[in-house]
């Protein structure tokens, strides 16, 4: 089963890679996701993967899907 904190714990390293910042807030996540900040409290609270919000994120950054949701290497598509 895909671990929801995991998941988010490794997409939270893309945005801090991104904007070189050590903390990213709840509020960044559901920006970059095009999600709104309330919906993303809820998703969180239920421990809800939002997949498809992922695999437009992914797609645009050049991010593989699979490392994203499953540690699998490699983490970036060329």
């Amino acid at each position: 089963m895909i671990d929801f904190d995991e998941t988010m714990g490794r997409f939270k390293l893309i945005l801090s890679e991104k904007s070189e910042k050590k903390k990213i807030l709840d509020k960044e996540i559901a920006l970059s996701l095009s999600l709104s900040p309330q919906y993303y409290a809820v998703i969180k609270r239920r421990k809800k993967i939002p997949y498809e919000a992922l695999a437009y994120f992914c797609q645009s950054e050049k991010i593989n899907l699979n490392w994203l949701l499953l540690a699998q290497d490699p983490k970036h598509l060329t």
